[in-house]
């Protein structure tokens, strides 16, 4: 079969605007025009769109799971590539590894793999595609403790700028591996496959939860950061500001996430929270038992379809005044659908990580996600977001690429020499800059 290709000039309006907005989660859709869109279902085809896009002149950008907020893939004038039916997966018994097609989402890797017994790091939100998350480093479940989720790619099958299908991974092409794991939309190439390195899946994982009033904000989110945890407990802890379905008021949720082979090890780990919790509380569990196909469903309501969205974050200093700095974006709330979060880093953000792009971290991340309905409301929200991140700046450390948007603010997302680097990297395999780098950095549209 040909590569199926919608081009601006020839295609019916409707059916270029079908192509280029359909599969992008955001609908605050930008008002960027590829030159046409490539819809790839199998490698053959991602090396004939990179070949035709060099043939034709024009930059790559690639689409795998849509969910990038300030829609990355879409971009002026270039030709958009949409991994959305491109599908390969597989497994290998004896290692372990499981490899993957970068538009396979965390809940279908999740289900692939609970079928062999095993688990791997997905996202928190359930449809997001495997690629953009591994690329930016990935924050998967319980990373706190297990480290980022890029840490377990252990080979990439890479179309490079020149059309050529190669495998980058420690021993051949290791510039690219190093790119691979934190360069987000950085990284100078097309991924076709990640080949990921599973662990068994955890016998055990629970889950306390705790709402409070807003008005117990001081008193419960100052509490959770005292509750000493240690490694070896495996807790992952999130502190969330939202309305609950069914409340006119905001709230702030606790949820505490147990991960481990022991049910006694995991609960005693939860009962250290449920010792210290301060009274008040609206409602409250202890310890539930569940697994992660169960989590990824609970966040899915959280991240509606349908909306529009801004989205921003930032690594806070280790010895920030957490609950004093984020008080302004967790009680000012733009819409009920909104919600911010925090969630702690330790112990991954004590140890010295890997060489590779992915190079920023610190004791607490944070990230606030407007949400709403309406083209109407989006000066309030994003004003809001602006106004709370202004306030947060000066006790940051960084961002994270994988949720971050260039054209809103300035922020550093790799470290200094990490920085210059890719910057080499992306000379010395992409020289005419043919894949779409960040957008908005450096005046990249």
């Amino acid at each position: 079969m040909p590569l199926s290709v919608v081009w601006r000039q020839s295609a019916k309006p409707e059916t270029y605007e079908e192509a280029r907005t359909r599969r992008l989660f955001n609908r605050d859709i930008p008002k960027r025009y590829p030159l046409a869109i490539a819809f790839a279902k199998t490698e053959s085809d991602i090396v004939g769109a990179v070949k035709l896009a060099i043939e034709k002149g024009c930059r790559v950008s690639v689409l795998s799971g849509g969910h990038s907020f300030p829609a990355c893939s879409v971009r002026d004038d270039a030709m958009l590539l949409d991994l959305g039916s491109y599908s390969n997966t597989s497994f290998d018994e004896e290692t372990g590894v499981v490899s993957v097609s970068p538009s396979m989402t965390g809940r279908a890797l999740n289900e692939y793999l609970t079928a062999r017994g095993r688990m791997f790091q997905v996202g928190h939100c359930p449809d997001v595609g495997i690629g953009g998350f591994l690329l930016a480093g990935g924050m998967g479940w319980n990373f706190n403790n297990w480290g980022w989720s890029c840490e377990k790619i252990l080979a990439i099958d890479v179309v490079a700028a020149s059309g050529a299908l190669i495998r980058a991974d420690a021993r051949q092409n290791n510039d690219l591996f190093w790119a691979a794991r934190g360069a987000g939309p950085g990284f100078p190439g097309v991924v076709t496959r990640f080949h990921l390195q599973t662990r068994p899946a955890v016998k055990v994982v629970c889950l306390s939860r705790y709402v409070y009033a807003m008005k117990d904000y001081h008193a419960a989110f100052s509490w959770i950061l005292k509750v000493p945890f240690t490694p070896e407990d495996g807790i992952e802890a999130i502190v969330i500001a939202s309305y609950p379905p069914g409340t006119e008021e905001p709230c702030l949720t606790i949820a505490l996430f147990g991960f481990g082979d022991d049910k006694h090890t995991v609960e005693q780990a939860l009962q250290k929270a449920e010792d210290s919790r301060p009274p008040g509380a609206l409602t409250h569990s202890v310890c539930t038992q569940t697994n992660l196909s169960e989590l990824l469903e609970s966040k899915a309501d959280g991240y509606p379809h349908g909306h529009r969205y801004y989205v921003d974050n930032a690594y806070l200093k280790n010895d920030a005044d957490v609950v004093s700095v984020l008080e302004q974006a967790f009680t000012t709330l733009p819409t009920k659908m909104s919600q911010v979060f925090w969630t702690g880093m330790k112990p991954c953000s004590r140890r010295q990580l890997p060489d590779m792009a992915l190079s920023l971290q610190s004791d607490h991340f944070f990230a606030l996600y407007g949400i709403w309905s309406h083209d109407s409301e989006d000066s309030t929200c994003k004003a809001w977001a602006g106004a709370v991140m202004k306030g947060i700046e000066p006790h940051s450390v960084g961002a994270y690429v994988g949720e971050f948007d260039f054209q809103g603010r300035r922020s550093e997302v790799w470290g200094i020499e990490q920085t210059k680097r890719l910057s080499e990297i992306q000379r010395r395999w992409d020289p005419d800059a043919r894949i779409c780098g960040c957008l908005g950095l450096d005046g990249a549209s």
